[in-house]
């Protein structure tokens, strides 16, 4: 089959840096259609993808290839031409690559926006060159903050309907910069495009010679993340036991899972949590291979030196570089369920590998998420409220504050009577 896809070297492409990244924005924003340009223009859809749409645009009447359909996959979200759940992408360019979370511009579907941006390195936020900064702009670039993401990219779309105007994009970037002082995010970049032309999407525009900056593609194949997580702090969650029970390796007993911290290396004295066990690790091995070290956010297998009894959920740390250990937790709460918060409800909570159950002991406030008040007075939290809550678990949990790890500083709660999570929950150091 023919296809428009770049081929790569199969090793270079497994060490190439991956970037997570998310689109938010109000209702017609363009973040669909933007998605769709970075994909075309730089040459990662197949040949029968872009037969496609182009047959669908064309059925609906449409005078141009409409390449929001490449991420509005949902049969209601082609019909109402508006994104509803969160779309993921994947694509890539000889310098990285990408995973998108394309979300929704609703309000209603704040809680999917939550979903989409949680794992992202940056936020791309859409604003209309028409409309300028809205209610929609500041409640996605709270949310992006509250997240803890590490860059935004403020990208102001549908240049081409005000005429490629410079001082109508100063307005909106003077605007928001004003209103970015109140945002935990400090390493903001403004664009001025045209999704639906290419203008500053992968191309450079000639018809904007007044802007001197990077386009979005540029952007996200140079910006620095590898920063973003924390390398400071050891913590390996431990998610399953290997013990292969052969002869070949009769003795073997090894420790998988994700790295949500720091650096191991052989050699290093550690502690096991939560038995407090003091070892040195043996070795760390990757698909049978021993490496000399391995960081966040590898999955690897790690070998003690000690026989200790460690299961799922356990957690092995520094000796002198320990998480909190503690059975109440303070957090800031995303609800994505349909029923209310409940005082002194109980819930099912995952942490990392460790499954516990917790109580909400208080409902503290509710955050008015537009203006960052906090609501103290009857606080009710309902589906895509944000508020503050003390829990107690059933058991200690290994917790670092979000702003600081965000793998160990966040968590989710499950209703117990459905299995749907309810709350994607940030610790407050």
């Amino acid at each position: 089959m023919d296809v428009t896809m770049k081929t790569f070297n199969a090793a270079s492409y497994m060490n190439m840096e991956l970037l997570r990244f998310t689109t938010a924005g109000s209702v017609d924003d363009g973040k669909s259609t933007l998605i769709g340009r970075l994909l075309y223009d730089s040459k990662s859809i197949f040949e029968d993808q872009l037969a496609s749409i182009e047959a669908t645009s064309r059925r609906r009447g449409e005078s141009m290839v409409n390449l929001a359909l490449l991420t509005d996959g949902l049969r209601a979200e082609r019909e109402q031409g508006i994104t509803i759940d969160v779309a993921y992408r994947y694509f890539a360019t000889p310098r990285r690559k990408f995973i998108i979370a394309d979300t929704p511009g609703h309000i209603q579907y704040t809680r999917n926006m939550v979903t989409g941006a949680s794992t992202a390195n940056l936020a791309i936020i859409l604003v209309d060159a028409r409309q300028g900064v809205v209610e929609q702009t500041r409640r996605h670039s709270i949310i992006a903050s509250l997240l803890g993401i590490p860059h935004i990219a403020l990208c102001v779309n549908k240049m081409d309907l005000v005429d490629y105007r410079e001082d109508v994009f100063e307005k909106i970037v003077s605007e928001y910069r004003e209103f970015a002082t109140r945002l935990k995010t400090k390493d903001i970049h403004f664009i001025p495009i045209s999704a639906l032309h290419g203008d500053n999407v992968v191309h450079r525009s000639a018809n904007m010679p007044w802007y001197e900056g990077v386009t979005l593609m540029y952007l996200l194949e140079h910006i620095h993340i590898g920063s973003d997580l924390n390398h400071i702090d050891m913590r390996f969650p431990v998610q399953y036991v290997i013990r292969p029970y052969n002869d070949a390796f009769h003795d073997y007993r090894g420790y998988a899972g994700r790295i949500a911290g720091g650096v191991i290396r052989k050699g290093d004295k550690v502690v096991v949590l939560p038995s407090g066990f003091s070892t040195v690790v043996k070795a760390v091995e990757f698909a049978g291979q021993e490496l000399e070290e391995a960081y966040a956010p590898m999955s690897v297998t790690v070998l003690l030196e000690d026989d200790i009894d460690i299961s799922r959920g356990d957690m092995i740390v520094r000796e002198g570089n320990q998480p909190r250990q503690s059975q109440d937790i303070e957090a800031m709460v995303c609800w994505m369920g349909d029923k209310p918060l409940q005082q002194n409800g109980k819930y099912a909570l995952r942490h990392t590998t460790r499954d516990a159950r917790a109580i909400v002991k208080e409902i503290k406030y509710r955050l008015d998420i537009n203006t960052l008040h906090r609501i103290t007075d009857n606080v009710t939290i309902g589906m895509n409220d944000v508020g503050r809550i003390s829990l107690r678990t059933t058991t200690p949990l290994f917790t670092d504050a979000y702003t600081k790890n965000r793998e160990t500083g966040s968590f989710i709660l499950i209703d117990e009577s459905t299995n749907v999570t309810v709350g994607a929950c940030m610790v407050i150091d």
